[in-house]
């Protein structure tokens, strides 16, 4: 297919044009593709770290989407359509399509984003009867350079669509304009009854800019906040840097363009409504697990000793994207003072991201004892469940963690695993202390020792925990209860 190597060749070239220092990261990430030890070592080399892109040019851009005349001004009607069948207040009927808008998702990405758009997609297909669609930003895959350009694939029967160009646009304008030209061929095969953007705005941006062309409703699903994310993962960046106020500026004009908006917990309804998006178009779909989350955990005494863990070593880990937010640095450092105690634990660290590289020369710095897995697939996460005896959330106290609700210490909490967390507002939401879990003080090892030290020497108290969060999960948290709350959403467009 030409349409790959000619859309390759011009994103590295626009790479090196915006800036040309980021060539010797690109080669080492290219590198890291090779099969065998020089790829293993470059995939571990701090150069395989992409370098972020310059504020100036981030900041230029994110001028550039807010003067660009908005896809559809807040409070003005959609042309009607006429059928006459759709913002009628009811929810679509069984076999209407819908056709929601991400930023990426499987089978080429493995994350929390990803599964919770597979579940809900699967959900709505099964549960409320719906023909759910869903579409990839403009030029995923392959602007993550991977060679996969297929323009659509199935995962579980749920059809996902690739918007891929001949050349990846000069600026993001233009990247929403061709986002929705590309779309618009699959709104006129499809006639989906709502158009369903996930996070981030520019998701947003596409389905408006569709829903002013065709009419039709649009709903904008927040799943995180990214400019408290861009907050959070460097001391030097302030609420009062351009990059944050205009990315909270364009996410918060989205939302009020929007016919409806999903979120995932009441802290960030809260923080929507606080923004001056009307309450009575907010609706929360926290996150939920798929019912066979719910069966006992596997045998994974094998897992054990492929992983050269210990029968009689008590075992605390997580499955996480590995971002400074999450607070992993803090649960290496209190497995350090549990060992300097007497009581020894191993860390299992499934996952990857960023400071992964970091987080190794820390455990190896301190002598903790501790596996990283890389990722895993989807469908194996049970297995490595299986060898944990406390799970942990160990989030920082940072404004995002405030808001944004985790997905992965629900699925633990579904098998029986006891969750020990950091108290800060969208973990109480899922954790109730000495019920459903234990919460303790972010970003301080001390604590952390000392709950993680009670859980461990009290097996009795990890299983009464560990069954109250299962039955939890069972009651409120399964995939196909948390998406009935798209009935409401769907209705009010």
């Amino acid at each position: 297919m030409l349409r790959k190597p000619v859309y390759l060749l011009g994103l590295v070239w626009r790479q090196l044009r915006d800036d040309p220092g980021r060539a010797p990261r690109l080669a080492v990430r290219l590198l890291g593709r090779v099969p065998g030890p020089l790829g293993a070592r470059m995939r571990r080399s701090r150069l395989a770290v992409p370098r972020p892109r310059a504020v100036q040019r981030e900041t230029a851009e994110l001028r550039a989407l807010l003067a660009h005349a908005s896809a559809r001004p807040a409070g003005q009607a959609r042309t009607p359509d006429p059928s006459g069948s759709r913002g009628t207040g009811a929810a679509p009927p069984s076999g209407t399509p819908v056709l929601q808008f991400v930023t990426n998702a499987l089978p080429r990405t493995n994350a929390g984003y990803t599964v919770r758009t597979h579940r809900i997609a699967l959900a709505q297909r099964e549960v409320l009867g719906l023909d759910t669609h869903v579409a990839t930003r403009l030029g995923y895959p392959l602007s993550q350079g991977t060679g996969d350009a297929r323009p659509r694939v199935e995962v579980d029967g749920v059809p996902y669509h690739r918007l891929i160009p001949w050349l990846p646009p000069s600026n993001p304008v233009r990247a929403v304009d061709k986002g929705a030209d590309l779309a618009g061929r699959l709104v006129r095969e499809l006639r989906p009854a709502v158009l369903h953007a996930v996070s981030n705005h520019l998701n947003a941006a596409v389905a408006l800019e569709l829903g002013r062309r065709h009419g039709l409703p649009v709903v904008y699903e927040v799943r995180g906040f990214l400019e408290d994310s861009w907050l959070s993962r460097d001391p030097a960046h302030t609420e009062a840097d351009d990059f944050y106020r205009l990315t909270r500026e364009l996410e918060t004009r989205r939302m009020a363009e929007a016919d409806a908006v999903v979120t995932l917990g009441e802290a960030m309804r809260a923080e929507i409504a606080s923004r001056g998006v009307p309450a009575e178009k907010i609706f929360t779909v926290p996150n939920g697990v798929d019912e066979a989350f719910l069966q006992p955990l596997p045998d994974a005494a094998d897992l054990r000793v492929e992983l050269g863990i210990p029968a009689d070593v008590p075992v605390v880990g997580l499955t996480s994207s590995f971002y400074g937010y999450e607070g992993i640095d803090t649960l290496i450092d209190a497995a350090a003072l549990l060992r300097d105690r007497g009581t020894p634990i191993t860390l299992l660290l499934v996952g990857d991201g960023p400071e992964r590289g970091a987080l190794e020369r820390r455990a190896a710095g301190h002598g903790v004892s501790a596996v990283f897995t890389g990722r895993v697939p989807m469908g194996s996460v049970r297995r490595y469940h299986a060898i944990l005896d406390v799970f942990a959330v160990p989030r920082r106290a940072d404004r995002v963690c405030q808001l944004v609700t985790p997905l992965k210490p629900i699925e633990a909490m579904a098998g029986g695993i006891p969750v020990i967390a950091s108290d800060v507002k969208a973990l109480r939401e899922i954790v109730e202390p000495g019920v459903t879990g234990t919460l303790t003080v972010p970003e301080d090892p001390e604590a952390w020792a000392i709950s993680l030290d009670e859980l461990i020497y009290s097996p009795e108290r990890r299983r009464k925990i560990g069954q109250s969060a299962r039955e939890w999960v069972r009651a409120e948290r399964t995939w196909r209860a948390v998406t009935a709350g798209y009935r409401e959403a769907y209705a009010i467009t």
